[in-house]
């Protein structure tokens, strides 16, 4: 009998997993009019037009043990949801004190109100145009 081919690392793992995230979030973000992706600070970001940043990924950033992503939402959303549920939510490094939210998104994500708190830093961020433009009813 052969032996069994070895377990891939566990960072290969977790590779794979951050992979699916970011594939997920992607294509989210990417919905909205005008999103577009770069880089920044090596790491996926995407910007509402030519503007401002809405979100930005975070897998395992200076060794944290979570996949997340970091959004600019409205004052107030940051203690309301910090305070909700501290699990699922978390004050990013450096724009955190600006009102940033972390969202854990590799334990039991909840891709639906990811998404509605995805759509909200976008709005929060965009332009008027881009936000009459998300706003918009659909066929019209």
């Amino acid at each position: 009998m052969g032996a069994s081919p070895p377990s891939p690392p566990a960072s290969a793992a977790r590779s794979k997993a951050s992979a699916a995230i970011l594939d997920r979030l992607r294509a989210i973000c990417m919905a909205f009019p005008e999103a577009n992706e770069r880089v920044s600070h090596g790491t996926p970001t995407w910007f509402a037009g030519k503007g401002k940043v809405f979100a930005t990924f975070d897998d395992h950033h200076h060794g944290v043990d979570h996949v997340a992503v970091w959004l600019p939402l409205p004052p107030g959303a940051q203690e309301l949801l910090i305070e909700s549920e501290p699990e699922r939510y978390f004050r990013p490094p450096y724009l955190g004190p600006s009102g940033w939210v972390g969202v854990r998104l590799n334990r039991a994500p909840r891709w639906k109100e990811t998404e509605q708190l995805l759509r909200d830093a976008f709005l929060h961020v965009a332009t008027r145009k881009l936000q009459s433009r998300l706003l918009e009813p659909k066929g019209q």
